[in-house]
């Protein structure tokens, strides 16, 4: 399954985080270029996806809104809550290749009071 929209892109990326997923992590966050997966050396890959497995594994994530951004890309604003902290970060999304949508950047300062210590 691909992500046909930026909110998919978004509940791809924050589902497998949930699931302890780092594999469809690697799939849902990307670039213009195409997945993660693809564009790291693998032992990089691995560690940026560990702490962010930590950080986006929320008790419940609400989508706000979605808003258009700069060359295409859709900005998503996301009420992601864990125990009693609730963070609100942007997560940018990108359209790559064979119109896929990845999550480019998810503003990771906005969550580290939700990061596992």
């Amino acid at each position: 399954s691909r992500a046909a929209a930026p909110r998919q892109a978004v509940e791809r990326f924050l589902g497998a985080a949930k699931s302890q997923d780092l594999q469809e992590m690697s799939i849902a966050w990307g670039t213009a270029k195409g997945p993660a997966r693809d564009q790291f050396e693998r032992t990089e890959l691995e560690k940026r996806l560990i702490v962010m497995q930590g950080c986006y594994d929320s008790d419940k994530h609400r989508i706000i809104d979605e808003q258009p951004a700069d060359n295409g890309k859709r900005i998503l604003r996301v009420e992601l809550t864990k125990g009693g902290v609730t963070k609100t970060p942007r997560f940018t999304t990108v359209k790559g290749p064979s119109d896929r949508w990845y999550v480019e950047d998810a503003d990771f300062a906005a969550v580290t009071a939700l990061c596992k210590r």
